[in-house]
């Protein structure tokens, strides 16, 4: 009777650990509600099986137990879970290996001790202690794998799929692995060692290609904080105008002063400080939009002491479907781009920059060419630099303008190197 009830307790606790692992794979979250929800899922599943040993005996159960164990713990993941089905297929394979340790504790102890309860008892002892390290130190990281990407969870779920058909065609449905030649011995190692070291070629690869991901990313939010700041700086020039314009009165009556004293030299004087401060902080005005004319007027500024013939065409309204962020973002990295290339031809006179920015069908509309020294490359259809922490501006403008649904193009023509774009 004895023997019964430990032979029992552990198809409860290998049915148990299994599920629990499979979920925890999946992501369920610890919740009271959810464990309730799992603990009433796994007894009816148990009931069912105790129900089919009884009709049909140990051999046809452990034969159907993928049907009444694994693929109804599959279900429970996509349906309660509401995980996707490769994460939960993925999970249940995972987890059938992960009850491999335990049940080979449980076959060398019955064996040392020549008895079927130790080897039972075993079993659920390693169960528990598996469970403990499992959820210590691997969940999180098994979560992170398969969640990661498609290709990622393939890479991950593709060894213990192998093994979870390898062990019921070769143990359950017929006994090649227990056959006794050679090549069902060392079938296994050998393809445990070929899945382990393609594992590790592919996962490097694709840690290596989302590494390169996450640092074009940081590298955009950097450039976006970027434009944040010059904008707020291109603000606060606009302000600082129209304090000085406010103040006007204070200069008129300084000039009416001096003009009484026929102080003509220190007029002309100051009118020459008063016009170039003006100069210096008022923003030329291109267009009806006032974030697009504070952008323009720095970036003419930039170009004049750079020795460079900046033409400008905008005809733009006053609202755009853009944040000001954002214009800042694609207009100054356009500009800028510009500018470094003019720059590098030494001739001061080849120094050209024509920009044309519109509105159609309520659309922005960009065409900004410029000449350059060195002919730019290519690295699908995004110009590359060479120098390093360079090219990502490109990148960014490239994705604002992606963002909101527009199309672009750099191209180089006829000593021109044009970027347009509509959005």
């Amino acid at each position: 009777m004895i023997e019964i009830v430990i032979a029992f307790s552990r198809y409860w606790f290998a049915l148990l650990f299994g599920a629990a692992v499979a979920v925890s794979f999946a992501g369920m979250a610890r919740t009271r509600k959810n464990y309730l929800a799992f603990g009433c899922f796994t007894f009816v599943i148990f009931i069912l099986q105790l129900v089919c040993l009884r009709i049909w005996g140990m051999d046809m159960t452990i034969k159907l137990y993928p049907l009444l164990s694994h693929l109804p713990v599959a279900i429970f993941i996509i349906v309660y879970l509401k995980r996707p089905w490769l994460i939960s297929v993925t999970s249940v394979f995972a987890s059938f290996l992960c009850c491999q340790p335990a049940r080979w504790i449980g076959s060398v102890a019955g064996a040392a001790f020549d008895s079927a309860s130790i080897n039972h008892v075993s079993y659920i002892a390693a169960v528990f202690l598996m469970y403990y390290f499992l959820q210590k130190y691997v969940v999180k990281s098994v979560r992170h794998l398969m969640e990661r990407s498609v290709k990622s969870c393939l890479l991950f779920g593709a060894m213990p799929a192998f093994y979870y058909l390898f062990d019921y065609t070769a143990t359950v449905y017929t006994d090649f692995m227990y056959s006794g030649t050679r090549a069902a011995v060392q079938f296994m190692p050998f393809v445990t060692s070929a899945f382990y070291f393609v594992f590790v070629l592919l996962y490097y690869a694709e840690t290596q290609k989302q590494a390169s991901i996450q640092r074009e990313r940081d590298m955009l939010d950097t450039q976006f904080r970027q434009a944040q700041t010059e904008f707020a700086s291109l603000r606060q020039m606009h302000q600082n105008a129209v304090a000085y314009r406010h103040d006007m009165r204070h200069h008129f009556a300084l000039l009416q002063g001096l003009a009484s004293e026929e102080r003509i030299a220190e007029i002309k004087e100051y009118l020459r400080t008063a016009q170039s401060d003006m100069e210096a902080i008022t923003p030329m005005r291109f267009c009806e939009n006032e974030t697009v004319n504070l952008i323009l007027s720095a970036f003419a500024s930039k170009a004049k002491q750079s020795g460079i013939q900046l033409t400008v065409e905008a005809k733009l309204p006053d609202s755009l479907p853009f944040s000001d962020t954002e214009l800042c973002s694609l207009l100054s990295n356009a500009l800028e781009n510009a500018i470094h290339a003019c720059e590098n031809i030494a001739d001061s006179n080849e120094r050209y920059i024509k920009l044309r920015v519109y509105s159609k069908n309520n659309k922005l509309c960009i065409d900004i060419r410029n000449s350059y020294q060195t002919e730019p490359l290519f690295h699908q259809g995004i110009p590359v630099s060479k120098q390093q922490g360079h090219g990502y501006g490109t990148k960014s403008m490239a994705h604002i303008v992606e963002k909101h649904g527009g199309v672009y193009q750099f191209s180089v023509k006829d000593g021109w190197f044009i970027f347009q774009a509509t959005a």
